[in-house]
């Protein structure tokens, strides 16, 4: 069952703020800082957006003509409980529904993101239970936070 969290959604440039998410280069991004130039000569106000690539942290930037329709990603955050790492580095996860997913790797790219994998691998060989927090959009997926489950 596809849940449309892979597919982005028109919204104006005008109307996208501070702390929204839009795609940029192809790429989910939060918007950081969101500036509108004045209507020139010729008649259209521009936003200028400042964002960051939500699952590498790159810095990304766009000016859009604040009445055209930029796309906006469906950003989703989903909870599982991790129940195996490998040795390639891949989890294995059970949702609410005790349904496993096995699909995804500790995260990696940043700073921030090979710390929790390390901090992941460490609690789980401490046998500790672990749930994760898996943030997805445009099919892309990445482990982005943990918890120990009380």
């Amino acid at each position: 069952v596809e849940s449309g969290a892979s597919l982005p959604s028109p919204a104006a440039a005008g109307s996208i703020r501070k702390g929204a998410h839009i795609v940029i280069k192809g790429r989910p991004c939060k918007v950081l800082e969101m500036t509108t130039s004045k209507t020139g000569k010729h008649g259209h106000a521009k936003c200028h957006f400042t964002a960051t690539d939500i699952f590498t942290g790159k810095k990304c930037e766009m000016l859009e003509s604040s009445t055209h329709n930029c796309d906006v990603p469906n950003v989703h955050r989903a909870e599982y409980t991790l129940l195996d790492i490998d040795d390639d580095g891949f989890v294995s996860l059970m949702e609410e529904s005790g349904d496993t997913k096995d699909d995804l790797s500790l995260p990696s790219g940043t700073d921030d993101s090979n710390k929790l994998a390390e901090d992941l691998k460490a609690a789980f060989d401490d046998g500790k239970d672990i749930i994760v927090t898996v943030l997805s959009a445009m099919n892309e997926e990445m482990i982005i936070a943990m918890r120990e489950s009380k």
